[in-house]
């Protein structure tokens, strides 16, 4: 981790949103604890993630790596893995966890924005997971990742659809009745709908190429992947253009 770029606060970042996440970092490799929905979501995400870009020997970034558990498991897969995030006590957990492990992934305290500036087309994949619904300027961020990805590489995000369902399933449910995740975790008003998540993508030159649902069932208390987006989803972005050189650059 960079501890001197922690402290250059991109523009678009809510510090209450950052000190929300940062209290749950002795907590978050805890599989039943509070972050126990991402250690469910993640081997769906891998999985969606593994489809749609291949990982093997690839320059991957994922932008707000928060504890590391996608970045270590993406790295599990032989991908070369730099996690960024704006919350140092995330960070410190990450690398932690990362070193006792044995897993290889750098980590570093930065905005997209603002590594954007500094290695734009330098990842052959980013991801950026559950995010976009927490910045105060989710198109932004987008540009972002569309800047750090090389032409001919992938961009996938997940976050969550804006309708009266998923404030009843993901606000009401998920935090209220169920208890799967703290109260609070969530503001209905920035839920990103699928449409305006594409327009953003167009508009920072990026390809929507496939969106999938990430669907709960209450009875089994499982995720899976499925064709319904009216919750949680992710969506695979493309860039075209050629790839410049063959795998990449290490990060």
């Amino acid at each position: 981790m960079n501890p001197a770029s922690t402290n250059s606060l991109s523009a678009n970042a809510d510090p209450a949103e950052l000190a929300k996440f940062a209290a749950l970092a002795q907590r978050w490799w805890d599989p039943n604890g509070p972050e126990k929905p991402l250690h469910a979501l993640n081997p769906l995400r891998l999985q969606y993630i593994e489809r749609a870009a291949p990982l093997a020997a690839r320059a991957v970034l994922d932008v707000g790596c928060g504890g590391g558990i996608l970045s270590e498991a993406m790295a599990r897969r032989r991908a070369r893995v730099l996690g960024i995030d704006l919350a140092p006590a995330l960070l410190e957990v990450a690398e932690l966890h990362a070193a006792e492990a044995q897993v290889s992934v750098a980590y570093q305290g930065i905005a997209a924005e603002d590594l954007a500036a500094e290695r734009p087309a330098s990842f052959d994949l980013v991801t950026c997971m559950e995010m976009l619904e927490h910045v105060p300027d989710p198109a932004a961020t987008l540009r972002a990742l569309a800047q750090l990805v090389k032409p001919g590489g992938d961009v996938i995000v997940s976050t969550l659809n804006r309708n009266p369902r998923s404030f009843v399933v993901a606000i009401l449910g998920a935090e209220y009745i169920a208890r799967l995740l703290p109260r609070g975790t969530h503001e209905y008003l920035k839920f990103i709908r699928p449409s305006e998540l594409a327009r953003w993508g167009r508009a920072a030159g990026l390809e929507l190429k496939d969106l999938a649902g990430l669907s709960y069932n209450p009875l089994t208390r499982a995720f899976r992947l499925s064709s319904d987006t009216k919750v949680n989803y992710l969506a695979h972005f493309h860039r075209s253009g050629e790839s410049q050189g063959a795998r990449g650059e290490s990060p």
